[in-house]
């Protein structure tokens, strides 16, 4: 699976990459919301993982939306990971596409639960369309 982090704080963008290639996923790292959508439009990836506070246009809100306004990347799972842990920001987030909430700071492992049962749940739904039959019959 390829997972996109967007997170401008070096440290934790590279702690979050290492934790995530060492269970075999590969990973995109930026520290802009800009170049985020611009990774995400190369190569659709099959989660992101957002920080809410970013520098530049394009806060983690924001890229959230318009990932999920996208036809190609609508149906990715969202994780949000950010410091912003108040309820406003939670509805926001939520109220954007995210489809997962971690306050920072977070628990390497639970995120590590989260995207394995994300990569099962990707694995079973294409299993799922493999074996469906053909429309019309």
């Amino acid at each position: 699976m390829r997972i996109l982090v967007l997170e401008d704080e070096d440290s934790i963008r590279r702690m979050i990459s290492a934790l995530v290639q060492a269970r075999g996923f590969e990973v995109v790292g930026v520290a802009s919301g800009v170049k985020a959508l611009d990774e995400a439009s190369k190569q659709i990836p099959d989660v992101a993982i957002l920080d809410l506070m970013v520098p530049g246009a394009f806060d983690g809100f924001e890229v959230c939306r318009r990932l999920r306004s996208s036809a190609t990347t609508a149906h990715i799972p969202i994780i949000i990971i950010s410091a912003m842990d108040d309820p406003a920001s939670r509805e926001k987030a939520k109220l954007a596409g995210a489809t997962t909430f971690f306050a920072k700071p977070f628990s390497a492992i639970a995120l590590m639960k989260e995207l394995e049962n994300m990569k099962v749940k990707r694995h079973s739904e294409s299993a799922m369309k493999a074996v469906k039959p053909p429309s019309g019959s």
